[in-house]
């Protein structure tokens, strides 16, 4: 296990920065913050579009589990689906060159082709707990006995639409945990930092990176992020959305979206396809 010590901090780039440069920090540190990620009128856009559903929504959990439901937290609020319920999400934020560039090149190589894990906003209310600490590789199982060897899983980006300070739940990160041996350990809340962010900026990090939801210890503070998430073609996603989104609002999606919605056939390196048709391609069969 490798100690952290308080004085660390997360390294923090520009949208400019070059992909390499992003990802070499992310290979040491297993996240980085991208300044600036969405402009204020991206983040008005998308409020705009789910002020009604966030409002209609209850938070906490409603999973009979305990552990489920620590994990979902007491005073948050989830909301999943972005992709079908927000113009702005599907314009500006799962179509956007930077994604895309950082997803080529995590998964090209390695994996051949990548699609949506999920998509929610995650607003976590005061007297929230912190979330139990975790990788997102945890949803399929056999990657955390591969530990740092396994092929990338997942990446995650996380933007914060508040600010993200240590009071109100910044996301507590476990830096260099993503090359631990030992994946069953998810390290220590002592060994955490926060993700301090502005509003606008962006975690992206490893889905082999430990971390969790940070605890709300403001009286009156909301600390609201999107996070989407993107894993190999040959994975299945938490999020079902070809049963989600309507084929009239896919035909209004670029092509690069429609695959990474599930509206197009896979193609994962050293496989001839996946998700298709009589072994066609399935935007064929669906007519995009």
């Amino acid at each position: 296990m490798t100690v952290t010590t308080p004085e660390q901090t997360l390294r923090k780039v520009s949208r400019e920065t070059p992909l390499e440069e992003i990802l070499a920090i992310v290979h040491e540190d297993g996240g980085v913050i991208i300044k600036n990620f969405l402009t204020p009128e991206q983040i008005a856009g998308f409020n705009g579009d789910i002020e009604a559903a966030m409002e209609a929504l209850k938070p906490g959990s409603t999973a009979e589990q305990e552990e489920i439901a620590e994990f979902h937290g007491s005073n948050t609020k989830r909301l999943t689906g972005l992709v079908a319920r927000s113009k702005t999400f599907r314009k500006d934020i799962v179509d956007d060159d930077l994604v895309h560039g950082l997803c080529d090149a995590v998964f090209k190589e390695e994996s051949g082709t990548y699609w949506i894990n999920s998509t929610q906003v995650i607003e976590i209310g005061p007297g929230n707990k912190a979330q139990p600490l975790h990788r997102d590789l945890e949803n399929w199982h056999p990657f955390v006995d591969m530990g740092p060897k396994g092929p990338e899983a997942i990446v995650n980006f996380l933007i914060a639409f508040t600010p993200f300070t240590e009071e109100n739940g910044a996301t507590r990160i476990v830096p260099g945990s993503h090359r631990w041996n030992d994946y069953y350990d998810r390290g220590t809340p002592e060994q955490t930092i926060p993700a301090e962010m502005e509003a606008g900026d962006c975690l992206f990090f490893a889905g082999k990176l430990a971390h969790g939801g940070g605890a709300n210890r403001t009286t009156n503070e909301y600390r609201r992020a999107v996070a989407f998430s993107l894993c190999p073609g040959f994975l299945t996603g938490e999020e079902a959305y070809p049963f989600i989104i309507d084929k009239e609002t896919v035909k209004t999606l670029p092509e690069r979206v429609q695959r990474i919605v599930g509206f197009r056939s896979q193609y994962p390196k050293g496989s001839p396809g996946l998700w298709m048709n009589d072994y066609n391609e399935l935007g064929d069969y669906l007519g995009l």
